[in-house]
């Protein structure tokens, strides 16, 4: 979308951009963070998150760690394969998520002029998929087209759909409408408006939020496995199941190693997608040529050109590794008419609602530690109060390679180290709050102005001073912002952690489906949808209030 312009000042200097709003003094702002203190207290409790169970737990994973040690890959030939097959899955998925998003997204848009129903099935449609964590779907499309990695694929897509449709529908809406009345005006039609203005504006946009899907997808696809969707999770999943730890240790390794390299790379596409604006000038996907009608080629487009043609390849070849044959898809479809019949009528109990109960404690519960700590990492991450650069460079190398390990690997390994229940789930949790919360909090107060915290050192104030005075009021709405999504995430997470036995629905909810028990399946599936949509409405209202 093109950025809007700002005037240059009577000095020729564009003027510096208004302060951010600072958060309103409103009951709210004292009541919230008091009920997420009472939550956390009473999760601590029902968890049993002591600080003598806490020491024991680090005794018993550091004895796990020692027999993992030293770690061996096992066959490289099948390693690699496996690698290739997450990969796969990744880029199928993305791409199939992809190219069902820009319709979905369309039509629910506030833009969409057409039937009211079509937009609010595509409004539905995008939460529902949302909802649903991809290990969840991982569970299902396994049932319905057996083991391997077409059910992993379909997994990634049908969950990123929701993700990739709620980021595409919100470009489509911010859209300048003009273009689109102009077009309009000459008789096109309702397709031939939306390629010509509004896809084509947010395509930039578009791929940017692809590319970063993908990034994710790959870090989800590599653990799809642990419940037979394919990729490297598999050897991970017999590894441990025939506690060859050391195996596992190497499995893991690699693991990272490919999630922190996939990274760089997606930060180094991302960044050449598209010439991004600068103080003066529209961002754009390409530059115009000689006749300012007709787009000019330079190098970087033709790069950008030749990346999508690689991407299409990509996806092409890997859709026909899924090796998805008509006699497959047609059982699959059997078994999914089957499994739909089963839904009906769906059955809640109270199990299903205590583990519902039980994943929103361990989620909310390790949100407030994963933000407290990340708080801790940011500022030491920063030079606005702590200004050790190597200390800085230290913690976040050290973030980069807490957040390469997926969350359910950490819940594998406490699960081995300290038996099955929610504190092994709460433990993994944690970690991934700790790492996504202190990434989010250290880009915030890098981007925050430093001018107020200068000009308070100016006059006397000590560090600690200037950054509460000149820093934190700045950085407060970022900080909730990002501590409600952390919660958002932390909630999708623990529905699945359950699935390796470290407590939440997600352990009723694989058994459910192993045992062909829909009826339960569905009650589950209904209910974390509910509690998912839920929370989400009651962020956004939070995000009113406060920020």
């Amino acid at each position: 979308m093109p950025t809007t312009l700002t005037p240059p000042d009577t000095r020729g200097r564009t003027p510096d951009p208004a302060p951010a709003r600072p958060p309103r003094a409103t009951a709210a702002t004292w009541v919230i963070p008091l009920i997420l203190g009472a939550v956390t207290v009473f999760g601590l409790w029902w968890i049993d998150v002591r600080p003598a169970a806490i020491a024991a737990g680090f005794e018993d994973i550091t004895r796990l760690l020692g027999r993992m040690f030293p770690a061996t890959t096992g066959p490289v030939p099948e390693l690699a394969a496996l690698v290739l097959e997450t990969l796969q899955i990744a880029i199928a998925g993305t791409g199939i998520a992809a190219l069902v998003s820009i319709p979905l997204a369309a039509g629910a848009a506030t833009t969409f002029t057409g039937p009211r129903w079509i937009q609010w099935l595509c409004r539905t449609l995008i939460v529902v998929s949302r909802a649903v964590p991809s290990l969840v779907f991982a569970i299902i499309f396994v049932r319905i087209f057996g083991l391997g990695p077409a059910a992993g694929a379909l997994a990634i897509a049908f969950h990123s759909v929701g993700m990739i449709g709620k980021m595409m529908t919100d470009v489509f809406e911010e859209i300048s409408a003009s273009p689109r009345e102009a077009v309009n005006a000459t008789g096109a039609n309702r397709l031939q408006v939306f390629i010509a203005t509004t896809f084509t504006q947010a395509l930039p946009q578009m791929t940017s939020f692809v590319l970063y899907r993908l990034d994710i997808n790959i870090r989800a696809s590599s653990v799809l496995g642990l419940v037979g969707a394919g990729g490297i999770g598999v050897a991970l999943q017999r590894s441990i199941g025939s506690l060859d730890y050391p195996r596992a240790a190497g499995i893991i390794a690699v693991i990272i190693v490919l999630l922190l390299v996939l990274e760089l790379i997606s930060n180094l596409v991302q960044r050449a997608v598209s010439e991004h604006a600068g103080d003066t000038e529209h961002s754009m996907a390409f530059p115009p040529g000689k006749d300012l009608a007709t787009p000019g080629w330079n190098a970087p487009r033709v790069g950008r050109s030749a990346g999508l043609l690689a991407g299409v390849v990509l996806f092409l070849l890997s859709l026909s590794a899924l090796s998805v044959s008509p006699d497959r898809l047609a059982r699959g479809w059997d078994n999914a008419v089957a499994m739909l019949a089963g839904f009906v009528p769906p059955v809640f109990t109270a199990e299903i609602a205590l583990g519902l109960f039980e994943s929103l404690l361990m989620a909310f519960t390790a949100t407030t530690f994963g933000v407290l700590i990340g708080l801790i990492i940011a500022v030491l991450s920063t030079d606005h109060l702590v200004r050790v650069p190597v200390l800085g460079w230290a913690l976040r190398g050290v973030i980069v390679v807490v957040r390469g390990v997926p969350d359910i690997v950490y819940a594998i390994i406490f699960v081995a180290a300290l038996g099955l229940g929610p504190f092994a789930g709460f433990l993994a949790l944690a970690i991934s709050c700790t790492a996504l919360a202190s990434k989010f909090f250290t880009d915030a107060l890098q981007n925050i102005d430093p001018g107020p915290i200068r000009a308070l050192e100016a006059v006397g104030a000590g560090r600690l001073q200037a950054f509460v005075a000149g820093a934190w009021p700045q950085f407060v709405p970022s900080f909730i912002g990002n501590s409600l999504f952390t919660a958002d995430l932390a909630l999708r997470e623990s529905a699945v952690l359950g699935i390796v036995g470290a407590g939440g629905i997600g352990f009723l909810l694989h058994e459910s489906v192993t045992s062909i028990d829909y009826q339960t399946t569905a009650g589950i599936l209904i209910g974390l949808i509910v509690v998912v949509v839920a929370v989400e409405q009651m962020a956004r209202w939070a995000r009113r209030k406060v920020i």
